[in-house]
């Protein structure tokens, strides 16, 4: 009973530094220092270049895509703009109070993991391990991330600190990525070059060479099935590392190495890729391992192991039994993460786009809904286990917004479409991933939509977008 009781107490210390135990609300001194400034994702002005509309009458479009040619642009985006500000307005304590309560799930899987890391492997175990790791990511870092609880005090999760800062990331969000390059590559670029040449996430592109690979099709389903439960280390955190890094070296001045393509994607193989000099020239692997994946390896797979290794008599036995927990959990983590993130933007009827278009214009708003799906949806549990993953669409039109809020305007969302005719795809996860795997081993491909339908003067010079930022946290567009 005393060593049970040990082991416990030891678990639940050990994991306090990886999340806040706690009621509902913090004091403020135990907040991340955070700007005044109620910032979200959203990017600052750029010029649009000055073209004509093209007579597209008598231009053809596939029975799929009829839709397209007369739709209201400016009718749609004035309805989509009101309802967000509506949904932001309408935030308050009760969505503090639903942050918290999705806080408290996670801290339950958390602890109970940790607290039965000691015994033989087991399902209930790794599957509480999982979900701690999952809901860390897709729920409380992705939504505080983007500035979804910055209007309302919500302690620590206010995007100007949330684990900005070796301290708090250990505190906040530990896990494969770097923050501060997650926000770039996802607050930035994915969410507003989506399914674009310049969206770092476009997994037809990202895939190709699996898709154009000159092997038999069912060995492709052989490679995507290896990596879906090491995707997040083998290529996310690298990538977002990436992005970042490229980031800096343009905002300093210099040019890109001669060489460098910065839309290839980085993995820890390609990186160490003797042809891909200029990729060392900015993404060093060294650094990579250092700041990186290295806080994750040694806080969640040498210390908790470690720390149970210095129990006298048992623990060796005990240690293996948590590396062996904590691997598969990290495996299973994986897979789930896959099943509800890599889909949310690939099938063959997503769209594709050749350009850019400005940021919260009709096109805007059109290009997040095609190029988005969402899940089953409704209920706390229901979205809990989708990682709230499950409002995608709602989630690239208003990428600023709580939880609560995309509950509550998915359905008038989806009315709005229905109305002007834009198509709003909701499918079983499990179908999406289907449909995603098929345009991964080149089964399918993904839709191009006709850009040139699009008004004129939604378009922005391809160079993009221009940010203002404060370590990697996304200010408001008004500075």
């Amino acid at each position: 009973m005393l060593f049970r009781s040990t082991t416990i107490l030891l678990a639940i210390s050990s994991s306090a530094l990886a999340f806040n135990i706690g009621g509902k609300r913090q004091s403020p001194l135990s907040r991340p220092t955070v700007s005044p400034k109620k910032a979200v994702a959203i990017p600052l002005d750029t010029p649009t270049p000055s073209v004509s509309a093209p007579d597209l009458s008598e231009t053809k479009l596939d029975p799929k895509d009829d839709w397209i040619r007369n739709l209201d642009y400016d009718g749609f985006a004035k309805e989509v703009s009101a309802l967000g500000k509506e949904l932001r307005k309408n935030t308050g304590d009760e969505d503090v109070d639903h942050l918290y309560k999705i806080v408290n799930w996670r801290n339950m899987a958390a602890v109970f993991g940790l607290a039965t890391i000691w015994l033989p492997v087991n399902p209930l175990t790794v599957a509480a391990l999982s979900t701690w790791t999952y809901a860390s990511w897709t729920m409380i870092a992705h939504h505080t991330c983007h500035g979804g609880y910055n209007r309302v005090d919500a302690g620590r999760f206010n995007s100007r600190g949330f684990a900005l800062g070796a301290l708090n990331r250990v505190v906040d969000w530990l896990d494969w990525m770097q923050p501060e390059a997650w926000n770039i590559e996802h607050n930035r670029l994915h969410h507003y070059r989506l399914n674009e040449a310049k969206d770092p996430d476009l997994v037809q592109r990202n895939l190709d060479f699996i898709r154009d690979g000159k092997y038999p099709r069912f060995l492709k389903y052989v490679v995507v099935a290896f990596f879906l439960p090491i995707w997040k280390w083998f290529y996310y955190a690298p990538n977002t590392y990436k992005e970042m890094k490229t980031n800096e070296w343009v905002r300093s001045g210099k040019e890109l190495p001669e060489g460098y393509d910065p839309e290839l994607a980085v993995t820890v193989v390609s990186m160490l890729d003797p042809g891909r000099k200029a990729t060392r020239k900015i993404v060093k692997p060294l650094d990579f391992y250092k700041n990186v994946v290295g806080p994750m390896f040694l806080g969640r797979y040498v210390a908790i192991p470690a720390a149970l290794a210095l129990i006298p008599g048992v623990g060796p036995t005990l240690a293996v039994r948590a590396l062996t927990s904590l691997v598969l959990a990290e495996l299973l983590t994986n897979v789930h993460a896959f099943v509800t993130i890599v889909t949310n933007h690939a099938g063959d009827d997503m769209y594709t786009f050749d350009d850019a278009v400005r940021p919260n214009s009709g096109s805007f708003y059109v290009r997040q809904i095609i190029g988005s799906v969402n899940y089953d949806t409704g209920d706390d549990v229901t979205d809990f286990w989708h990682g709230w993953l499950n409002y995608q669409i709602e989630h690239h039109v208003w990428p600023d917004l709580s939880m609560l809020q995309y509950q509550r305007g998915a359905p008038k969302l989806k009315a709005i479409c229905e109305k002007y005719g834009v198509p709003y795809v909701q499918e079983n996860v499990f179908e999406r991933t289907r449909k995603t795997i098929d345009v991964m081993v080149g089964r399918s491909s993904m839709r191009p939509f006709p850009t040139q339908f699009e008004p004129a003067d939604h378009k922005i010079a391809d160079s993009g977008l221009t940010w203002k930022s404060t370590n990697g946290a996304i200010e408001d567009g008004s500075a």
